[in-house]
C-alpha cells in the first residue's frame, strides 16, 4: 500500500516562495497567475498494515515528522 501525503501552509501563512514563483511567471509572461502556494508530496511505501491501520499511523507520521501543523495543514491519500 502507498500512502500519499499532501503538505500545505495553512491559510494566512505568508508564502514567499509561492510569491517568488508567483511574480517570475509573470513576468515570463503568463498573467493569468495571480498567486502561488508552495507545498510537498511524500509518498510513503507501507507493508504489512491494514487500511485504517496505515491511515491512524501516517496521521501520527504527520503530526510527528513530516508537517509543522502549526503552519502546515496535510491530506493524506491512501492507494493500493
Amino acid at each position: 500500500m502507498k500512502a500519499i501525503v499532501h503538505v500545505g501552509l495553512k491559510p494566512g501563512v505568508l508564502d514567499p516562495q509561492g510569491k517568488a514563483v508567483a511574480d517570475s511567471l509573470g513576468r515570463m509572461g503568463f498573467n493569468e497567475v495571480s498567486g502561488a502556494r508552495i507545498g510537498k508530496v511524500i509518498e510513503l511505501d507501507l507493508d504489512g498494515v491494514s487500511q485504517a491501520e496505515a491511515e491512524a499511523r501516517v496521521k501520527d507520521m504527520c503530526e510527528k515528522l513530516l508537517a509543522n501543523t502549526v503552519i502546515e495543514s496535510y491530506r493524506v491519500e491512501l492507494v493500493d
